[in-house]
């Protein structure tokens, strides 16, 4: 393709288990109430995945739905990039068993693992594919299974989270949807605000580990708050600066999906109504590196965008990482 083209995403796809948990199930298992949860978070319910279901999974069946929209087969794919945290196995990657379920070619297939900005990364390093080097399509993917490492008896943190897979396909086009800015950046100093302490090699499992619940996300709940607020407001400004656009100039704003009280804080501090922001936790829950996708495969089937329209992606997580992507649909 000429290298005139920019790169574009040029189909989205997304995915979600069948089984439902709503807010009732947590009443019986925690001490909360329905008001409770909702008032908290805004979540009303979330999938889960089923026994026989893996992180792999849904990846897959994200990715077919994006290939489809793409107008693509699986041998078309040039690279494949997921982010995730909750991979099949600590090694190999998610990506190798995903390429293989397609049938893809034998190609570049790797996981990147930066919490609930997860996607952004893998958004960005497929750019970077697509953009320097000789490859034509690249799938990434933000597909999670993060209710196998829950702590359902912990009040705080059971009710949150959900399960989900979001692919697109990037290319070098003139007629998809350009990507006009892409930024990923970390800070490790604030690395256990949100983490799983146990099953990596510093603290590998035990019997001490399993019986202090170790391998169970833990989080600090003020302080993700504070930073998700922060890091919101401060990526969207720069990503308007960086590509000389104005707020009002920006059609929709795809946050990760991480609660309500968030992006209603970071909305005001915008200066911009709830409904600029594209919004599914309410039944999805927080799904990490997978909220984002399935979010803007959402609004891309909607018809809520026309061609023109710009649109910013932004997410946080732990690592403490962040990310910003802007879109001209």
């Amino acid at each position: 393709m000429s290298d005139s083209k920019k790169v574009s995403i040029v189909g989205t796809g997304s995915y979600i288990p069948e089984k439902i948990l709503t807010n009732a199930y947590f009443q019986k298992i925690v001490d909360t109430t329905d008001e409770w949860i909702i008032s908290r978070t805004g979540i009303k319910e979330r999938h889960v995945v089923d026994e026989n279901e893996a992180t792999s999974d849904l990846a897959v069946r994200a990715a077919q739905n994006a290939l489809a929209a793409a107008n693509l087969a699986p041998e078309d794919l040039d690279v494949i990039v997921i982010g995730t945290v909750t991979p099949d196995h600590v090694f190999p990657s998610t990506a190798c068993y995903v390429q293989c379920k397609l049938g893809a070619r034998q190609i570049p297939a790797f996981d990147v693992s930066a919490a609930c900005s997860g996607f952004l990364y893998a958004l960005n390093t497929g750019y970077q594919y697509i953009s320097n080097g000789p490859y034509k399509n690249a799938l990434v993917i933000g597909a999670e299974c993060l209710t196998r490492i829950t702590d359902y008896k912990d009040r705080n943190t059971c009710i949150l989270f959900g399960d989900g897979a979001g692919a697109v396909i990037l290319q070098k086009s003139d007629t998809g949807h350009e990507i006009l800015y892409t930024n990923v950046a970390a800070d490790g100093s604030g690395a256990e605000m949100m983490y799983m302490p146990a099953g990596g090699s510093k603290r590998p499992p035990s019997h001490k580990t399993i019986d202090e619940r170790q391998h169970f996300i833990q989080l600090r709940g003020r302080e993700v708050f504070r930073f998700a607020v922060l890091k919101m407001t401060q990526q969207i400004k720069e990503s308007l600066a960086k590509t000389h656009l104005k707020i009002e100039d920006i059609t929709l704003i795809v946050p990760h999906q991480v609660n309500m009280r968030i992006l209603e804080a970071a909305a005001e501090k915008l200066g911009i109504s709830m409904d600029r922001l594209v919004i599914n936790i309410e039944k999805r829950g927080n799904s990490s590196s997978a909220s984002l996708p399935m979010a803007l495969d959402e609004v891309a089937r909607s018809g809520r965008l026309k061609k023109g329209d710009y649109i910013i992606l932004v997410a946080f997580g732990g690592g403490l990482t962040w990310g910003s992507t802007v879109i001209r649909w």
